[in-house]
């Protein structure tokens, strides 16, 4: 059993990756429904919070049905981090995560995020004052290094198991390599394997598939595993690898109408959470991935992410249901 002090998360928990402008509570519930152990929100800006911005603050939004669930939060000053994990402690989540891997540059500039992966002085410093500043666990996620000729990670996994992170999320890749590339999980495996190390180690990066979920598990012997990406418009894939990884059998590839239930599913969750317009409007993004590898469906895409009107959308997809015999995936396997 896994656990996170007391947060048990079963033998091998597959987690849900925190994602900038995806993994907001609309998404979250479709991953939860269909299998995800353990979720984050978006990352936070600590300096955000703290000023109480509006966008910041939303983003602390949890329900019940998403536990357990972790707030994420990054920045690169220690007062305000402080600050924000005191806010974070007051909306009850199940635990705190900081992000040290986000490779972004807006984030990266302001020496927070993958950033603060050229000074591990300041990562130890920023995570106590989090870890002084909170009752819950605390987590971190990050990257192997800077760049090649800095990798550091295995340093990292130690002196924040010194200071007291209960569990260490690590992506596979360096700060330079942003997304491209594959992912070194041999790197993973190394902190994994270190006698020192006790926390639970998940791994991150490139899990697009049942297949390579159980060889990951297998070859570098995780504690559990991240999936992002692969979840984008695919909430199925939790279930996915979990069928797998018990029977060695696939599951059914969802048909058109699990993809329009849980594309009409997720677009009224986001117009309640967020209003109308923005609901429909942020929605778009996801629209391509729900129905990815449907032969001749590009009008219909065409239609979905160019509507701003919700009853029209709502038809489209109600029209695709109603016709699902008429369409087929041009890659079924």
């Amino acid at each position: 059993m896994v656990k996170i002090r007391d947060i048990e998360l079963g033998e091998f928990p597959l987690l849900l990756a925190p994602m900038e402008d995806v993994s907001d509570p609309p998404f979250r519930a479709l991953c939860k429904k269909h299998g995800a152990d353990l979720m984050y929100t978006e990352f936070i800006s600590s300096e955000g919070l703290i000023r109480d911005a509006i966008k910041s603050r939303q983003k602390l939004d949890i329900f019940d049905y998403e536990k357990p669930i972790g707030i994420q939060i990054f920045g690169g000053d220690e007062d305000a981090m402080a600050m924000s994990a005191k806010i974070v402690d007051a909306t009850n989540p199940d635990l705190l995560d900081i992000n040290f891997g986000c490779p972004v540059k807006k984030v990266v500039c302001k020496g927070a995020g993958a950033g603060v992966l050229k000074d591990v002085d300041l990562m130890v410093r920023l995570t106590k004052a989090c870890i002084r500043s909170t009752s819950l666990p605390v987590t971190v996620k990050t990257r192997l290094g800077w760049d090649d000729s800095m990798i550091n990670i295995m340093e990292v996994a130690e002196r924040l198991q010194d200071i007291g992170v209960e569990a260490l999320s690590i992506h596979g890749r360096t700060r330079a390599q942003m997304y491209k590339g594959e992912a070194d999980w041999t790197r993973i495996a190394e902190v994994k394997n270190n006698p020192r190390i006790k926390i639970p180690i998940f791994g991150n990066g490139d899990i697009d598939s049942p297949e390579k979920a159980v060889e990951y598990k297998n070859r570098y012997g995780v504690d559990g595993i991240m999936i992002g990406r692969a979840s984008i418009g695919y909430p199925w894939i939790f279930n996915e690898v979990k069928h797998y990884m018990a029977t060695g059998e696939h599951l059914a590839l969802p048909s058109i109408k699990d993809r329009v239930d849980a594309a009409r599913d997720h677009l009224m969750m986001s117009v309640k959470w967020k209003g109308e317009r923005l609901g429909v409007v942020e929605m778009k993004r996801h629209y391509t991935n729900y129905f990815k590898g449907i032969a001749h469906f590009k009008d219909y895409r065409t239609k979905l992410v160019t509507s701003f009107d919700l009853q029209e959308i709502l038809d489209m997809l109600s029209y695709l249901e109603e016709n699902a015999e008429e369409f087929v995936f041009s890659n079924p396997a």
